[in-house]
């Protein structure tokens, strides 16, 4: 990747496919790379609709985790706790696992090595507390911010990138 497309910023790129979200810094050295939990339904856009919609009243089909390259800016969320904003007008971000109800078994799913077990958020990317103290607001947590890469799992990384797949030569 060109050192002008970060604008030599440091970058993050969460592997929906593998559940996982690994954080570089602006030379691109690897800092860490952890399990993450992703928005419940499976896609790679937004839900048309969904856009400003109270959490609560979001239906399972608009809880995605949408593909693409995102600006990345810290922030807090309503209870003043510190998160990384990927799309705020979205709502959508990367925070630390919090309290939740029991029966999500939030924790378990992080913890396990299958990725279709993590699909349990509205859309936000969920990681260990430790790694995001450590190392998302470490790195992305800055005045600078970043950049994130969601990649897509249903469609090919260049169409989620606005290019036009090629034909596979004969």
């Amino acid at each position: 990747m060109a050192a002008d497309a970060r604008d030599g910023r440091p970058f993050a790129i969460v592997d929906k496919r593998a559940a996982t979200l690994a954080v570089y810094d602006a030379e691109g050295r690897l800092l860490g790379r952890a399990p993450a939990l992703l928005g419940l339904t499976p896609g790679d856009g937004e839900v048309p609709g969904s856009r400003g919609k109270l959490p609560a009243s979001l239906t399972p089909q608009e809880r995605t985790t949408p593909a693409g390259r995102f600006e990345a800016q810290p922030g807090h969320n309503l209870h003043g706790e510190r998160i990384v904003w990927i799309d705020y007008d979205a709502s959508l971000a990367i925070h630390r696992l919090r309290p939740a109800p029991a029966r999500e078994r939030r924790p378990e799913r992080l913890a396990s090595a299958n990725p279709q077990d993590h699909r349990i958020t509205l859309g936000c990317i969920v990681v260990d507390p430790e790694f995001f103290e450590r190392v998302v607001l470490a790195t992305l947590g800055s005045d600078r911010g970043g950049l994130v890469y969601i990649l897509p799992e249903s469609q090919p990384l260049i169409a989620a990138a606005g290019g036009t797949p090629h034909a596979a030569a004969p």
